[in-house]
């Protein structure tokens, strides 16, 4: 279940920053999740900036489009701290694929914090071999809300909590979608990786 703070529209709540992490495999929901709170936002009238890592062009040049196709404006940027100047003027920051950006993205999640803004970030909690991400271990450990999605394993119908490679390769990063990954849950996905380390 998804967990968000209740934003109550008093003056002592107007320079009140935090940190929401919105966290889990790939298909579980994250980026639908990110798009529904800061739709809200919008629609309560706040200042909204939202931001994508550039790299990932997989649906779109410049939105975050979700996998069911929800979308919503965003700004592609190549390095984190590119954020603070573009996000000066809004009170919510939407920062989607956060475990694409460099380690910076921590710090400029706490600044935008510390500045009064309400900061969701929504991103993969651990890579193609069930290793968290440094950035979004630490920003999980740091957020005052944290989400935890779950997916559907597409072996057994478990909850899924890995993001298993299809095909043998050694980068960590590799944009794909359902041609590259699925998801699956913690047995599934260790079945998998021994099938891997048997080929060798």
């Amino acid at each position: 279940m998804a967990t968000e703070p209740i934003i109550q529209s008093n003056k002592s709540n107007e320079s009140r920053g935090w940190i929401e992490v919105i966290a889990g495999c790939m298909f579980s929901g994250k980026t639908e999740e990110l798009i529904r709170r800061l739709n809200r936002a919008v629609i309560a009238k706040q200042k909204v900036e939202i931001f994508k890592p550039a790299l990932d062009i997989r649906f779109h040049e410049t939105d975050v489009v979700s996998h069911n196709q929800n979308h919503i404006r965003s700004t592609p940027v190549n390095f984190s701290n590119d954020i603070l100047m573009l996000a000066e003027n809004c009170n919510v920051v939407g920062i989607d694929e956060v475990q694409f950006f460099d380690e910076e993205i921590v710090q400029v999640a706490d600044k935008l914090a510390k500045k009064g803004k309400r900061v969701i970030i929504a991103g993969l909690d651990m890579d193609y071999q069930g290793k968290p991400f440094h950035s979004v271990a630490t920003l999980l450990s740091t957020a005052e809300y944290i989400s935890k999605m779950q997916a559907i394993c597409l072996r057994c119908g478990s909850p899924a909590n890995y993001s298993f490679r299809k095909v043998k390769t050694y980068g960590r990063v590799l944009v794909g979608e359902k041609d590259l990954y699925e998801p699956r849950c913690r047995k599934c996905f260790d079945e998998g990786l021994r099938q891997y380390e048997e080929v060798e």
